[in-house]
Formats: C-alpha cells, sequence, structure tokens
C-alpha cells in the first residue's frame, strides 16, 4: 500500500498481514431487501438471509483445509457483534461441524455507522437531503452523514483489530467492513472499493495482498 493510500485510510503504516482472511458478510435481513440502511441498528436475518449463511458454510468448507474437525486449532473465527453477523457465524460454524457457540466478537468489525440516515432507503435520503447526499458522492471515502462515520474511519478502527491477528481467520461481518478490507488487504483503491459489491451468501478469500471471491 502506498504512502498516500495510508494516509487516505487514516493509518500511519501499511497493513502486511502474514495469514490468510476469509471474510464473510452477514446474510440478509428484511432491511438489506428493502434497501435500508442498517449501520450499526440490530436485524436479525431473514429466510433467505439464513440459506445464505448455510451456502458460504459450505464455501469455506470446501476452501478449508483439512477436516471440520480440525479446524478450531488452524482458523481463529470472530465476529461483529451484532446480531445479523452472530447469526451467520452460528450457521456457519454448524455447517463446518461445529458447536455454534462461542465464538469471539469485536466492536470494531460493526458496520460502518450512518447515524441520522439509518432506517432510510437511499431514494429517501436523496429526496430529504440533497446536499449531503451529493457530497457523499463525490467522496464516498471521506464523508461522514450526520451522526455517523466514515469509511476512512472504519479503515482506522479495522486496522487496529489487524494487528492483533495470529493466525488464519474467519470473519463475519458486513459490506463496509469488506470494502474496507479490499482497500487495506488487496490494495483497491478507495473509490472503487466504496463501489465493490459485497456479496450474500460468498467467501472473499484474502491471501499474500489479493482477495478472491469463492463461490
Amino acid at each position: 500500500m502506498s504512502p498516500s493510500l495510508v494516509a487516505q485510510v487514516g493509518v500511519s503504516d501499511p497493513v502486511q498481514l502474514a495469514y490468510r482472511l476469509i471474510f464473510l458478510r452477514h446474510g440478509e435481513t428484511d432491511w438489506n431487501a428493502a434497501g435500508r440502511l442498517q449501520g450499526q441498528r440490530d436485524t436479525p436475518l431473514n429466510a433467505r438471509g439464513r440459506a445464505q449463511a448455510g451456502a458460504a458454510a459450505g464455501i469455506c468448507a470446501a476452501a478449508l483445509p483439512e477436516s471440520a474437525d480440525r479446524h478450531p486449532p488452524q482458523l481463529a473465527m470472530v465476529a461483529s457483534p451484532l446480531l445479523r453477523a452472530c447469526a451467520t457465524m452460528a450457521i456457519v460454524r454448524e455447517g463446518l461441524g461445529l458447536p455454534q457457540a462461542p465464538f469471539a466478537t469485536d466492536d470494531r468489525l460493526k458496520e460502518i455507522a450512518f447515524g441520522d440516515w439509518e432506517g432510510m432507503t437511499w431514494a429517501e435520503i436523496t429526496r430529504r437531503f440533497p446536499a449531503a447526499a451529493a457530497a457523499r458522492e463525490q467522496d464516498r471515502w471521506g464523508f461522514a452523514p450526520p451522526g455517523g462515520e466514515s469509511y476512512a474511519e472504519v479503515a482506522a478502527r479495522v486496522t487496529t483489530w489487524l494487528e492483533t491477528l495470529d493466525g488464519d481467520t474467519l470473519v463475519v461481518a458486513h459490506g463496509g467492513i469488506g470494502r474496507v478490507l479490499l482497500v487495506l488487504l488487496a490494495g483497491m483503491d478507495p473509490v472503487s472499493a466504496t463501489h465493490a459489491d459485497i456479496y450474500q451468501g460468498r467467501a472473499l478469500d484474502f491471501q499474500s495482498g489479493s482477495g478472491t471471491w469463492l463461490g
């Protein structure tokens, strides 16, 4: 990662991850289906989301070495503490032949906070706050909604989490976290990352400075 990109991310040093990180976005919720910004609101998985979590488990099982009963000593598992991420992790663990719990959670993996905009659709935001919506489109990486945070701020907190890793890790988190990881671990430029699709029911495999979608 170049020094200029590090400055945009808001951290002093680039992330040099020596391990494999498998990222899963939580399964669908009714707010996802309706196009509402969830941010750090707690919303449960819907039926499609639970099926997506099961599909992600199958993808992980195929991608991980050895048998399921040997995964715990080889692969740390950590989730955002938000309900939709924890529910996804429980389903994934069950699909890997593991108990649904316990597993670690970390506040630094929470979704980007949209503040006053949480619960709204983008159409509602554009209609009610046209100037702010336009400002966000000009700088998605650096813009923070009222009461919320920017992707650059999320990247700073995720960086401190990455620096704690000491082995291969499976993480279940959110679309915003996935976009930040594309910048931090795969070298994607922030503008492209903030427009990137982060799929549900698939896995993003980060290794050796690149990120590859599985499934």
